[in-house]
């Protein structure tokens, strides 16, 4: 009796095609999330405790998710609404530059 093997694809393999690569952008350094959210809490800290929640979860979503350049403008938005203080956006670019990678 003769065995014949069946063909089977392996679908782990690459194809001949090239995968499509993402545009990397500055985000958040993942490594570092519980240094930037710990100071980013001392920074926001003198914030009423109505808006203090509110600005510091936007940051960190903003930062982690979409990148450094939308954190930057949503804190100059909320500067030019009146919410933060010039001391308080001046040290949220730096927190942001500080804490940024390509990814």
């Amino acid at each position: 009796m003769v065995v014949r093997k069946r063909f089977v694809k392996n679908f782990r393999q690459k194809s001949h095609q090239d995968p499509v690569k993402q545009k990397r952008s500055k985000k958040l350094d993942m490594r570092k999330t519980d240094e930037f959210n710990f100071l980013l809490g001392k920074i926001v800290d003198p914030l009423p405790e109505s808006i203090k929640g509110a600005i510091k979860g936007s940051v960190y979503s903003i930062a982690s998710k979409q990148g450094t350049k939308e954190v930057k403008d949503y804190i100059s938005k909320k500067h030019s609404e009146g919410i933060i203080d010039n001391e308080t956006e001046k040290k949220l670019m730096d927190l942001v530059a500080d804490y940024t990678k390509y990814r």
